[in-house]
């Protein structure tokens, strides 16, 4: 067999397979080794272009040459130093030697590297089979990541549109219920303010109900507007409002935005807010259901005030409040 087709059958069977003569130059060299060492290979010597890592005791071309049928580990010396497994065997002719060469278990990030294709394997390399099955299993995972990311999405949604209140886009009652409890539990200091909507049943009756749903989104876009993002506004009923914060100044720009003119439809909508206000460093334990009900007891005492204004629970208040109580149960 003629050396040309010698070559070319290595090639095929081998394709990253390097020939070096007697001297170690680099005579001839498979496609594949040629195309992961873009330096270049024939005519370099053997062992400037790879360092031998195993066996140990090689470190010629001489002990190379007595490893014949062994086994060797060994790098590209220029960067990223890339790993090999190599088998060294005599031949094609009197003094040459070929090293037949694989990538080991790095053959995954050296395909990533050298953008290498099925081609440039031997037909029969089962690395071939391994790439499919690690591109079919990344895709796989691939998939399965995306499928939960939207899955996480679906349900954060749906988590969040079950607290919010469709109209407004505020919280809703089991919103501000949530994040009472836990600030109870934190045991921080906070206020709690339960606002209703004075005259806003008449707007109802004169103007329709579309006008009712834009005074209460307008009212939405003012409680927003006047606290900040880590208080909490919540819709609890038709015209009431619960919000939780650390200040009551914010009671005070809500219902001064409260008392400007809303146009709809050509037409004024006038309304005013009443507030009751509880604050939890009043209490040693409080519960929800105290502090709304307190929260209520000073709304309804704003509103016998005059209406338009903000009061804050009073022992007095909780007083009349269980006297209430009181009398209802008897």
């Amino acid at each position: 067999m003629s050396g040309l087709k010698y070559h070319d059958m290595l090639s095929t069977l081998c394709p990253m397979h390097i020939v070096f003569g007697p001297d170690g130059q680099i005579l001839s060299a498979g496609p594949t080794a040629r195309k992961v060492c873009p330096d270049g290979l024939l005519d370099r010597h053997f062992l400037d272009v790879f360092e031998i890592k195993r066996p140990r005791e090689i470190s010629s071309l001489e002990t190379l040459r007595g490893s014949t049928g062994g086994r060797l580990n060994l790098r590209f010396r220029k960067p990223p130093h890339r790993q090999l497994k190599g088998v060294l065997t005599e031949g094609p002719e009197d003094g040459q030697m070929t090293v037949n060469l694989s990538f080991g278990i790095s053959v995954v990030d050296a395909v990533q590297e050298y953008d290498l294709t099925a081609a440039d394997f031997a037909p029969t390399d089962l690395t071939v089979e391994m790439l499919y099955l690690v591109e079919a299993k990344s895709a796989a995972m691939d998939a399965s990541r995306q499928l939960n990311e939207r899955l996480q999405a679906a349900r954060v949604a749906a988590e969040e549109q079950a607290l919010t209140d469709t109209l407004t886009g505020l919280k809703n009652r089991r919103a501000m219920d949530q994040h009472l409890a836990a600030m109870i539990q934190l045991r921080e200091p906070f206020a709690l303010m339960h606002a209703d909507l004075d005259y806003f049943k008449a707007v109802n009756d004169t103007l329709g109900h579309a006008a009712g749903d834009f005074v209460l989104q307008q009212v939405s876009e003012i409680m927003t507007g006047e606290t900040r993002r880590v208080d909490v506004v919540s819709r609890v009923g038709g015209d009431e409002f619960v919000i939780l914060v650390t200040l009551s100044k914010v009671a005070e720009r809500i219902l001064e935005k409260l008392k400007q003119p809303m146009i709809f439809a050509g037409e004024i909508c006038r309304i005013s807010g009443s507030i009751g206000i509880v604050l939890a460093s009043d209490y040693r334990n409080p519960s929800p259901d105290q502090l709304l009900g307190d929260a209520d007891a000073a709304l309804y005492a704003a509103k016998h005030e005059g209406r338009g204004r903000y009061v804050f629970c009073t022992p007095e208040i909780r007083g009349a409040l269980q006297q209430d109580a009181l009398g209802v149960q008897m």
